[in-house]
């Protein structure tokens, strides 16, 4: 029941409002200038996801696993405090059981390597149904290398958000042509005097929606107000 209740006080929930959701399969990524809060909106996918009881595995690039457990215990307190939520330490550990983080570098890890570490996790019984890869550098990545990873997740029925630094919020400025496509849902962070905009900058082959949502300075929760 108290899960029930998080999720559908969940920020995600916003972004759901405003875009109709990401399914199972689909293929997110979110972009921004390094430091703006990137992770923290992977994080609350990912909390979101852990709130559906769902099997999740974070993959990072750029952050140490003692870094990224910090974030889902800072991401999962600020959505329980606002809903009042007693005994929040153990609920919080019942559902990272849950939660698996890989650290990773991609000078030396592809994502060829991470589908096969996924297939093994399944084949040992963990099947992962969300999954962040944080911190990807995809001028590093080959067209036929993410093909091949969007085309295991959408099989496996995987959703899945990445991100990336990137300061622009044109769309053709994200990424080369040929990757743009892959992609379900493109956000983009975007720095104001006063706050932070959260445009959706691709949304399947849909109008994106005018209206943008916002991250909260002071928890970088997301927000309409």
């Amino acid at each position: 029941m108290v899960a029930q209740e998080l999720f559908d006080r969940s920020p995600i929930r916003l972004f759901d409002n405003l875009t109709g959701g990401m399914k199972a399969g689909e293929i997110g990524l979110i972009t921004a200038k390094k430091g703006l809060g990137k992770t923290s909106v992977l994080v609350q996918f990912g909390v979101d996801a852990l709130l559906r009881d769902e099997q999740i595995v974070h993959v990072s690039f750029d952050q140490h696993s003692a870094n990224v457990i910090t974030w889902y215990t800072d991401i999962f307190d600020e959505i329980a405090k606002k809903r009042n939520v007693a005994n929040i330490s153990d609920i919080r550990q019942e559902l990272v059981r849950k939660r698996i983080i890989l650290n990773f570098n991609q000078d030396t890890v592809s994502l060829n390597q991470i589908v096969t570490t996924l297939r093994a996790l399944a084949e040992g019984g963990i099947k992962a149904q969300f999954m962040t890869v944080d911190g990807m550098d995809f001028s590093k990545v080959a067209a036929a290398d993410l093909k091949t990873f969007v085309e295991f997740a959408k099989t496996s029925g995987i959703q899945v958000w990445f991100s990336e630094n990137c300061e622009s919020n044109k769309l053709s400025e994200t990424l080369p042509a040929e990757l743009l496509e892959m992609f379900d849902c493109i956000m983009h962070l975007d720095p104001k005097p006063d706050q932070i905009q959260v445009q959706i900058l691709k949304l399947r082959n849909e109008k994106s929606p005018d209206a943008v949502l916002r991250l909260d300075s002071k928890t970088l929760l997301m927000t309409d107000r």
